[in-house]
């Protein structure tokens, strides 16, 4: 062989390398690609790639021109200064033997050499006196080209260094981001199950247990309640309970944007699509596949946008805004709402369909006054909270959390939060006293929920009283709060909210 036949070979397995090693290869079918460009291509037989172990040091072989390495194989493995591999990780350079039978150090674990033809074994360099590996091959005979091939080797292996420290970057990376996923998988598990939910009374313990049952399957929840009585806390609870706790668990609040920005939020839009949409972006369905998504407000959007949300809802399908192809979605859905959905389908400002399709398995939220002994606990748990945001130790007294239990609470717990924060403002030795409380004028406007009777009570359990008005008079006693009012009469508040719908009972607000 001419030497510039020589050179040309090698330049043409030069260029071979370097175009497999720029692809987005894992790292073994990367090794096993560049070993057979050397051997088809560059007259360098039974090439092998060993990487050095980052926790024991040593060389565990990871690519074999040939042979299929198994994961569940015990892999192969050298010792700095074992057999030929780890003589050249020890002496940190080339090893060039003539005939390989005549080393001693030859141990031919492999069992892939010929004994009779030359060896080549070079260090895969990872910085100074830094090495991650050796790259190991065979010239197909004893030829003047000996040294030659050596130096071709070093510069293949040179390229290659460049690629495993990229890969070890890259998996370092990967490791520190599992890992603080699996951290904050932990932290949301621990803030948002059931023992974060404070709450101890009969009414709280129901939706816990609907909770955790809904929680197992993907069916889809309507959560209803007043506003600050914990919906979305629920929502998160039942995600990250869930099968799906694992994927992605997005909010949006629907009442917040116009249609044609919903539009946009939930489906996404292509690049041009409208004026701004200057790159394409995925909407929260798509950002949410495999996950939850959480729908506040959604009593809130328009007729209009209903259909576009029915047809999502029903077939896992959408569009792009601007966009012709049609996309499917692997969501779960959660929507909330404080409206009542049955008079807005009644007066059609919410479709009825839809209306169905969201209300598969309904949990209502109890309001605060509904809950009057969860008080204590909870007052005591946001006080803890406060002292964490203002980095000083707070407490409330007995006499204080009385003043609080007499209170109706018209914004439930998220009034009773910003209560207790202007509280311990106002608090300059950290103590909530009754006194503080007093000054939100909580004592002048307080009415306990227990205290209210109607004017008249009507016997529930009256044979002449009609399935209609045995409801009606129910809701009475409890001021128009379906749940109250199903717990009087011995019925869910799925079974109460049927009722009401079939009966045609108008509700009244309070």
């Amino acid at each position: 062989m001419e030497r510039s036949e020589f050179l040309e070979i090698e330049l043409a397995t030069l260029y071979s390398v370097s175009r497999i090693l720029s692809q987005p290869f894992r790292m073994a079918e990367m090794l096993e690609r560049v070993l057979t460009v050397l051997h088809d291509r560059g007259e360098l037989l039974r090439g092998v790639v060993s990487l050095v172990d980052p926790d024991s040091g040593a060389l565990l072989v990871s690519a074999v021109h040939g042979q299929q390495l198994l994961p569940d194989d015990e892999p192969i493995s050298y010792l700095p200064g074992e057999g030929l591999l780890g003589m050249v990780l020890e002496r940190g350079e080339q090893v060039v033997l003539p005939r390989i039978a005549d080393e001693p150090r030859f141990l031919n674990r492999l069992h892939l050499y010929d004994r009779e033809l030359p060896f080549i074994g070079v260090p895969i360099r990872a910085g100074p006196d830094r090495y991650s590996g050796v790259l190991a091959a065979q010239p197909p005979c004893r030829d003047q080209w000996l040294q030659e091939r050596a130096r071709f080797l070093e510069m293949v292996a040179n390229l290659i260094a460049r690629s495993v420290r990229t890969a070890v970057e890259a998996e370092r990376e990967r490791s520190a981001l599992t890992a603080e996923r699996d951290t904050l998988r932990r932290s949301a598990r621990r803030d948002y199950g059931f023992d974060s939910i404070v709450g101890h009374s009969q009414p709280m313990q129901q939706i816990f247990e609907q909770v955790r049952q809904v929680a197992k399957w993907n069916t889809t929840v309507l959560i209803r309640g007043e506003s600050g009585t914990g919906k979305e806390l629920i929502a998160c609870a039942i995600h990250y309970n869930s099968p799906r706790a694992a994927g992605p668990f997005l909010k949006l609040n629907c009442a917040a944007l116009p249609d044609n920005l919903l539009e946009s939020e939930l489906f996404g839009h292509e690049k041009g699509a409208f004026t701004g949409a200057l790159n394409q972006r995925k909407g929260r369905f798509e950002q949410a596949h495999g996950g939850t998504l959480f729908l506040d407000e959604i009593g809130n959007i328009s007729p209009t946008f209903q259909a576009k949300l029915l047809r999502v809802l029903q077939e896992g399908e959408l569009e792009r805004v601007g966009s012709s192809q049609t996309l499917r979605v692997d969501v779960r859905i959660i929507a909330a709402t404080n409206r009542d959905l049955e008079a807005a389908v009644e007066v059609n400002e919410f479709r009825e369909d839809l209306y169905y399709r969201l209300n598969v398995m309904p949990i209502f939220m109890p309001a605060l006054r509904e809950r009057s002994e969860d008080i204590p606990d909870l007052a005591r748990f946001l006080v803890t909270r406060i002292s964490k945001q203002q980095s000083r130790k707070l407490s409330i007294t007995d006499s204080a959390i009385r003043v609080l239990m007499r209170h109706s609470w018209p914004g439930n717990v998220r009034e009773l939060e910003n209560c207790l924060e202007r509280s311990a403002i106002m608090s300059v030795n950290g103590v909530i006293a009754q006194d503080v409380i007093e000054l939100n004028g909580l004592h002048a406007r307080g009415v306990s929920p227990i205290l209210f009777t109607p004017a008249t009570r009507t016997d529930l359990d009256d044979s002449d009283l009609n399935e209609r008005e045995r409801v009606i008079a129910a809701l009475e006693q409890a001021g128009w709060v379906q749940a109250k009012a199903a717990r009087l009469l011995g019925m869910t508040p799925r079974q109460i909210a049927y009722r009401i719908q079939i009966l045609d009972i108008k509700m009244r607000r309070l």
